[in-house]
């Protein structure tokens, strides 16, 4: 591949500590990320330092309230940080999504005490989340999971098994979604279940197609007691928390498939600038120039959208629609991209000695993960229609 770096995108940030934020992100993801991560995906290596330095950094909490240790950063700005993340490696920026994610509950539904306890050590304080919904048997249909937690006495008893669970088995706290009354959604309730929990186990890790470094993993609750106090958000009130935090875990994974995308891109780029044939780079072809010319348009556009989502959040309106939207087509923007630029790249794009391949498996699950893309597109109709007659 040739030396030349790519090119910082151009980002409009709302202040001068924004702009300061996404400089310390990109010398980290340069210096310590990057580097590494085609041979530590290669590996299957799972970067914990990574996540303790961005920790030190104050890069785990940043859209949650600095009372607590989080950076209380505006959404706009938390994306573009995850961006710039997995465009040095997905692993670390859809972890840092996750982690968000996980902390979601606590943060805006627990008591006073409960996020004094807890939510220091989770913003700031080196640890690590994972967040627990879908199941062996409901994955879209998440509202039939079948985990249960039963009461006895100040203490819950927390029975089943979590899957898909990204850190799983290497998490120091996981927020569990339980069954503790009737079938449907107004029968869950959330808990914050501590990572070394008696009972509470990990199965090996999934063997995927891309990702490799990040552990996917069942979670299994085999008899698992945590207190009264552990409970986050009223009885029954679990589905709405965990719908609540996909919104904005959508918005996650859109930014961290822009990130992909525009790494896809830089690589495409500047290997049609230097591969020269028929005596000239092959970037002077037009049929090439307007493949990047389109990548760089879906880019900018995805970029857009779940930034103008973000703005949404931010101002405290509605957004669950632009979150689907932004989940939609950012991630498929993402898997368009990378797939273009294994093209652009012809047989050296195939091989693992370049970039190219690794941003076009990883791009795939970003359009299952938080919700398949089908789904989106049934969020998005609701908004439009209404719901489906039955």
């Amino acid at each position: 591949m040739p030396d030349r770096a790519p090119q910082p995108v151009d980002r409009q940030l709302p202040t001068d500590e924004a702009r300061d934020l996404i400089s310390l992100v990109r010398d980290i993801a340069q210096r310590e990320i990057a580097p590494r991560a085609a041979e530590e995906e290669e590996a299957g290596r799972f970067p914990r330092e990574i996540f303790t330095l961005l920790s030190e950094s104050g890069l785990l909490g940043l859209p949650y309230d600095a009372e607590y240790g989080g950076g209380e950063q505006p959404y706009e700005v938390y994306l573009q940080v995850l961006e710039e993340l997995a465009a040095a490696r997905l692993t670390v920026g859809l972890g840092v999504s996750v982690h968000t994610l996980a902390s979601y509950a606590l943060a805006t539904h627990g008591t006073k005490e409960q996020r004094a306890e807890h939510l220091p050590a989770m913003l700031g304080g080196g640890l690590l989340g994972a967040y627990c919904l879908s199941e062996p048997a409901s994955g879209s249909d998440a509202a039939s999971l079948r985990t249960k937690a039963v009461r006895e006495g100040d203490e819950w008893v927390l029975t089943g098994t979590k899957a898909w669970i990204t850190h799983g088995g290497v998490a120091d706290f996981y927020t569990v979604m339980a069954r503790t009354g009737e079938d449907g959604p107004r029968g869950i309730t959330a808990f914050l279940v501590p990572g070394d929990a008696a009972g509470l186990s990990a199965a090996a890790p999934e063997k995927k197609m891309g990702m490799k470094g990040s552990p996917t993993a069942q979670v299994h609750l085999d008899g698992v007691r945590v207190g009264d106090d552990r409970r986050v958000g009223g009885e029954g009130q679990g589905f709405a928390i965990a719908l609540s935090a996909l919104d904005g875990g959508r918005l996650g994974i859109a930014a961290c498939a822009i990130g992909v995308a525009q790494a896809a891109l830089d690589a495409a780029v500047g290997y049609a600038r230097e591969r020269r044939q028929f005596g000239r780079p092959i970037a002077d072809f037009q049929g090439l120039r307007f493949m990047l010319a389109d990548m760089a348009t879906q880019i900018e556009a995805g970029r857009a959208l779940y930034l103008a989502a973000a703005r949404l959040k931010d101002a405290g309106r509605p957004f669950a629609k632009q979150a689907a939207m932004a989940k939609l087509h950012c991630t498929d923007t993402a898997m368009k991209v990378t797939t273009d630029a294994v093209q652009i790249l012809g047989g050296y794009g195939y091989t693992a000695d370049f970039p190219a391949e690794r941003y076009m498996r990883e791009a795939k699950v970003l359009q299952i993960v938080e919700g398949t893309n089908q789904i989106q597109r049934m969020v998005i109709a609701r908004h439009l229609a209404g719901p489906e007659t039955r």
